[in-house]
C-alpha cells in the first residue's frame, strides 16, 4: 500500500466488524438480518465483550446466525431461546447473553417463554426481528401479520373475524414489571440504523448492569415473503408497518 492509499481512521466510512466472519450469507438480498447482525457485532466489540458474549438462536431465518458473528452461540428448540438464555445468564452472570428471534418463533410457539422470561426480569436482551410473516418456511401468516395483509395461508388478506388481530409483543413487554428497556426500531435508513444501534447498546448495558430484561424489536422487511423488490419492501414497510408498529422507546427505567 502506497502512502497515498493509506486510509486514516477519521476518513473510514465503512469498517467491517472483526467479529463478522467472512462467509457468504444465506439471507435473501435486501433482508434486514445482515444489517442487524453487523450492529450487534459492532456493539459487542465496542463494549469489549467479545470473549464474554453468548448468543442464543432458535429455529427460523436466523438459525445460522452462529456462522456470521464470531462469539459463543447456543442453539435452542423452536421458541425456547429465552428459557435457554435464562439458564446461561444464571450460570454465568458475568456474560452478556442475548437471544435473536423472529416473530414466528417469539410471538407464536415462544410466546410463553418470552413473556415469562421478561416478567421474571432475567438480565438478558431479546432481539426481536418482526417482518410480519414466516419467511423461512414459505411466507405463511404470522402472529404479527397485519390486517388485510396477504400471505400464503391467508391469500385474501388477514381477516380479523377468522384470524384475530396482529399481536403487539413489544407493547405487552412494556407492561411487565421485569422489563427495564423496551423499544421498537428499524434499519430501513441510515438514521434508523444509528438509532437501532444505540438501542441495542443500551439494552446490552442494562443486561450487564443487572437492571432486568430488555426487548429490542426491529421492524423489518421480507421481500421474498412479501413478493416485492427490496426497494418496494422498504417503501411498503414505511407506509404500512410503521403505522401499526410505531417506532420508538416504549419503556425505559
Amino acid at each position: 500500500m502506497t502512502k497515498e492509499n493509506i486510509i486514516k481512521p477519521e476518513n473510514l466510512v465503512y469498517k467491517k466488524p472483526t467479529l463478522m466472519n467472512d462467509v457468504p450469507m444465506h439471507y435473501c438480498p435486501g433482508c434486514s438480518h445482515g444489517v442487524v447482525h453487523k450492529l450487534i457485532a459492532e456493539v459487542i466489540e465496542e463494549m469489549q465483550m467479545e470473549e464474554k458474549t453468548v448468543g442464543v438462536s432458535p429455529v427460523g431465518c436466523a438459525v445460522f446466525a452462529y456462522k456470521y458473528i464470531d462469539i459463543d452461540w447456543q442453539e435452542a428448540a423452536h421458541g425456547r431461546a429465552p428459557g435457554v438464555a435464562t439458564a446461561i445468564k444464571r450460570l454465568w452472570p458475568d456474560r452478556l447473553v442475548f437471544t435473536y428471534q423472529g416473530d414466528g418463533d417469539l410471538a407464536c410457539i415462544g410466546t410463553a417463554e418470552t413473556i415469562h422470561a421478561l416478567n421474571r426480569g432475567e438480565n438478558i436482551t431479546i432481539i426481536f426481528i418482526n417482518n410480519a410473516i414466516y419467511g423461512m418456511t414459505g411466507g405463511q401468516m404470522a402472529p404479527t401479520t397485519l390486517v388485510g395483509m396477504k400471505t400464503a395461508t391467508c391469500p385474501y388478506g388477514r381477516d380479523v373475524a377468522l384470524h384475530g388481530y396482529p399481536l403487539k409483543m413489544t407493547e405487552i413487554a412494556a407492561q411487565l414489571e421485569g422489563t427495564a428497556y423496551v423499544t421498537r426500531q428499524s434499519v430501513h435508513s441510515v438514521a434508523a440504523i444509528r438509532k437501532a444501534k444505540k438501542a441495542i447498546r443500551k439494552a446490552f448495558e442494562n443486561s450487564m448492569a443487572g437492571k432486568g430484561s430488555n426487548l429490542v424489536e426491529i421492524v423489518s422487511t421480507c421481500n421474498s415473503g412479501w413478493k416485492m423488490s427490496p426497494e418496494k419492501s422498504n417503501k411498503w414497510m414505511e407506509e404500512n408497518m410503521f403505522a401499526f408498529y410505531e417506532l420508538g422507546d416504549l419503556k425505559d427505567k
